[in-house]
């Protein structure tokens, strides 16, 4: 039989590299971390060989007493937190007291720093595990710490890191979030030798702001919304993307819990959500987006990396991003923003800031939708029912712009092809596709007529009983309620059984056991669901795509301006209903560019 004995320290600390240092970038990460937490206001990365040669981290950070140098190489010593009740309110970065021990395990390690007490500094190094005494050194205030010929002692892992080119874009990758959560601090980042990355310390939301165009590129900042709203304890600030500034992969996705970079589901949910209505199918958005709330309500104790979090309210935080974003989202009308080319974009974007309850989403708390000086009409929920309503003339017209005062649309001046409406405003050309603008104005009258009217369900004639999970069934009892507002009457009638007694009216026909079961998972993940909301505008969508104005019709003038200043008054009339843009600007600038004016 085997025998039961203790691991040495070496080995322990390399078992636990393998879970904490996966690749350079690991090492950086940990080491970059520990000196935000000393307070460092200048980080210098030197790095060699994609990190397999060289990785050196300084910092002018408070340094460490020579006394406690070897305890900064030991395994779980830190100075960040002593008790469980520390453990709670974690507010450094690292806590855990691996992560040097676990990098000097598997490395050539040297240490070198000088507090901020000490006439001198002293080096300590470890070689495989091995450590040396402290001898004194050359250093200013602050510290450094060189790992060399990382994984030489780990054959398995050195062969699995990558090519010296793979290797370093993930470290640049990594700096440039790290930049991006702390603003206040300089980073410098050179490769063999070479400078690679400056990013100077940001004094003030400007400077923060050029910091995220240099990390997001330089059409970010005309392209995104401004956030800052507080409520429950929890304050939400950043920029988000226009829905027109979407990418192809979510690599432009920065969301940061009390300065910490997060990958967390309940975010990505509840940021999908907000965008739901407006980004084109298969597409990402772009955000930096900051969440501060008590070091109580979040558990960062999750994995060794520290990549998740768990929040202790999940629902409340899940429905406070989704009605920040989903509220700021609403407020892109066609026409807002618009400059010529040659014009700086204003820099502060939009900022949010009005209060957003945060129970349930009932139909009862949910805004009208404001047409100018007039609400939007479909007084009659019924007429959502039967055939699509009587909406395929294009709106009346909404009282004239006073005198003097363009609107951002500018003036209809011709059609084109009987698809485009041409127009003139203050900054050149706009562009506009009727059918697309017109559907989106359409949807959003019918999603304002569903809200305002009262919501009829539909009774099941034999009810329908549903073998679900046990948490989905804890959650249909949770939420009666709350789903019973929308038309959905479920009841539980077992440990893992539910029963169907009414859906909404609206959805009749529909999968009647898939719903449920969609509505209940959301519910039982997430604390919340929009399935039915999102089921109901799948419907209203294509009502408001049939009854709106076609491609092929000719249009008058007035009919042509009565479009754009509905569009000026509709939210989310930059894009249609799925999510493509509705119309475009073409700046005098860029009008002369194309006939070479100027040159």
């Amino acid at each position: 039989m085997t025998v039961i004995r203790l691991l040495p320290p070496e080995l322990i600390n390399q078992i636990a590299a393998g879970e904490v240092i996966e690749r350079p970038s690991s090492v950086v990460k940990e080491l970059v971390e520990n000196s935000l937490d000393a307070g460092a206001t200048r980080i210098e990365v030197d790095i060699e060989a994609g990190g397999a040669r060289l990785i050196r981290v300084r910092d002018d950070g408070g340094g460490i007493h020579v006394d406690e140098l070897p305890l900064a190489v030991a395994s779980h010593a830190t100075s960040k937190i002593g008790s469980f009740d520390d453990l709670e309110h974690v507010a450094s970065m690292g806590f855990r007291g691996e992560a040097l021990a676990s990098v000097s395990s598997v490395a050539r390690f040297a240490l070198t720093s000088r507090a901020r007490d000490q006439d001198a500094a002293f080096r300590i190094e470890v070689d495989g595990g091995k450590l040396q005494a402290a001898r004194p050194a050359q250093h200013p205030q602050g510290t450094s710490v060189e790992v060399r010929d990382l994984f030489y002692n780990v054959p398995a892992r050195r062969k699995f890191m990558r090519a010296e080119r793979t290797e370093f874009a993930h470290i640049d990758d990594l700096l440039k979030s790290l930049a991006l959560a702390r603003g206040s601090v300089e980073f410098r980042l050179s490769h063999n030798g070479k400078p690679v990355r400056i990013w100077k310390a940001a004094r003030d939301e400007q400077a923060q702001l050029q910091r995220v165009a240099e990390v997001l590129g330089d059409e970010f900042p005309a392209q995104s919304l401004r956030i800052d709203h507080a409520a429950a304890g929890l304050h939400l600030s950043g920029w988000v993307g226009l829905p027109t500034a979407s990418r192809a992969q979510a690599d432009s996705q920065y969301f940061y819990v009390n300065g910490r970079l997060v990958r967390d589901r309940i975010v990505a949910h509840a940021v999908r959500q907000a965008y739901a209505d407006v980004l084109f199918h298969g597409r990402h958005a772009a955000f930096v987006l900051y969440l501060e709330l008590d070091p109580a309500g979040v558990d960062v104790n999750v994995h060794p990396a520290k990549h998740e979090v768990r929040f202790r309210e999940q629902r409340l935080v899940h429905d406070f991003l989704f009605r920040t974003l989903h509220e700021a989202l609403a407020q892109t009308r066609a026409g807002l923003g618009t400059l010529p080319a040659t014009e700086p974009a204003p820099m502060d974007g939009y900022s949010y800031a009005s209060p957003a309850p945060l129970a349930w989403p009932s139909p009862s708390s949910q805004s009208r939708l404001s047409l100018g000086t007039r609400e939007a009409p479909l007084a009659d929920y019924a007429a959502l029912l039967g055939a699509s309503p009587s909406i395929a003339s294009v709106p009346a017209a909404l009282p004239e712009t006073a005198e003097g005062e363009a609107p951002p649309l500018g003036f209809a001046i011709a059609q084109l092809k009987n698809i485009f409406v041409l127009a003139e405003n203050a900054h050149g050309m706009v562009l506009v596709d009727m059918h697309a603008a017109h559907e989106r104005i359409t949807y959003e009258k019918l999603k304002a007529g569903r809200v305002t009217s009262n919501l009829r369900s539909q009774v099941l004639l034999v009810p329908l009983s549903i073998a679900v999970s046990a948490k989905e069934a804890a959650a249909a009892e949770e939420h009666a309620e709350a789903l019973a507002e929308w038309g959905l009457e479920l009841s539980r009638s077992g440990p893992a059984t539910i029963v169907v007694r009414r859906i909404p009216a609206l959805l009749e026909g529909a999968d009647v056991g898939q719903l449920s079961r969609d509505v209940l998972s959301e519910l039982a993940q997430h604390g919340s669901s929009r399935r039915l909301q999102e089921l109901e505008n799948e419907l209203l969508s294509t009502m408001a795509c049939h009854g709106s104005v076609r491609a092929g019709r000719r249009l008058t003038i007035p009919e042509m301006n009565a479009l754009l200043r509905e569009m000026e008054a509709t939210e989310r009339s930059g894009q249609c209903n799925h999510g493509r843009p509705t119309w475009v600007q073409l700046s005098l600038a860029e009008l002369d560019k194309l006939f070479m004016r100027g040159r």
